[in-house]
């Protein structure tokens, strides 16, 4: 439980993680109920969300990283300077990123501020994912997500069973959780596949053995994440942040900020809803803020 909820092992996790998650479990309706996206994530998550910000009329920029958040003498942010040398205006500005990346782009004048510098404990977990096909249908698989027993693998399914797009009657797509992974982050692909079929073979002995003698990979894919959620060490709680930030106009969103669904998916879109609820609350402040700038531009010559 501890590595599948924070890709660690329990000597390092905060117990107050392990609580909170047993409490959700069991409170409310559906806690413990498993879900799979029907397909791949870009086609099936990213791509809604993108048609539905432009039929808003919203815009999504790819290819488009953020170089410098630059300041106003007052110390609020004046605009977001993009790598390609485009500069992005806004009323308010959200950062919607991994915590070290925020960490990376933090201006000097913010560094030292009590909500900024808490940041410092909160640092990514390094995780692996691994795809493998094989050449046919395993039979100790359910549809459903399965917590392994093994020291390297954390929970894993059979997708042709779980998911509509890779379903296959005759052969069988594993999808793992590889962790921890601090020490085999940097390992090849083929180190990493090579650990996971002997962890395998010990889960599936009459189906699966380390040298493929019985059954053979067709294909595989490894994606290596260095710094995934916030690792969940004790006395890291009080260092999340709100999704609004002491800067005026500037607001952030993440499973670090302060949420109830901890390190996870759930709780980075929980901290976006939090956000975008603080930005609404704000509203007549932003947008005065926004008339202020624009009456300045209008009396410079």
């Amino acid at each position: 439980m501890s590595k599948a909820l924070n890709f660690i092992n329990p000597d390092e996790l905060s117990m107050q993680c392990i609580l909170i998650a047993l409490n959700r479990f069991l409170q409310e309706k559906h806690g413990s109920k498993m879900a799979f996206l029907d397909g791949n994530p870009p086609e099936r998550l990213c791509l809604p969300i993108v048609e539905h910000i432009q039929s808003l009329g919203g815009e999504v920029r790819l290819n488009s990283r953020v170089q410098k958040i630059e300041l106003n003498d007052d110390g609020t942010v004046k605009n977001f300077l993009l790598t390609n040398g485009n500069v992005i205006d806004g009323d308010a500005y959200v950062f919607a990123t991994p915590v070290d990346i925020l960490k990376l782009q933090l201006p000097e004048n913010w560094k030292e501020m009590a909500y900024f510098k808490r940041l410092e404990k909160l640092v990514g977990v390094p995780v692996i994912n691994i795809h493998i096909w094989f050449d046919r249908k395993l039979k100790n698989t359910y549809d459903h997500l399965l917590f392994s027993r093994s020291s390297l693998l954390s929970v894993y399914a059979d997708m042709s069973l779980t998911c509509k797009e890779y379903y296959n009657p005759n052969q069988s797509m594993l999808e793992l959780v590889f962790a921890p992974a601090e020490e085999w982050i940097s390992c090849s692909d083929s180190e990493i596949i090579d650990a996971t079929m002997k962890e395998l073979a010990k889960l599936f002995p009459d189906e699966i053995s380390a040298d493929q003698s019985k059954a053979k990979i067709v294909k595989y894919h490894v994606v290596k994440t260095p710094r995934s959620v916030y690792k969940t060490i004790p006395n890291c709680e009080p260092c999340r942040p709100l999704q609004r930030s002491p800067v005026e106009g500037f607001y952030l969103a993440g499973d670090y900020t302060k949420q109830k669904y901890l390190a996870s998916m759930e709780g980075a879109v929980l901290s976006g809803k939090l956000c975008a609820q603080a930005i609404v609350q704000d509203y007549v402040l932003l947008a005065a803020r926004g008339k202020g700038r624009l009456a300045e531009a209008s009396m410079c010559p």
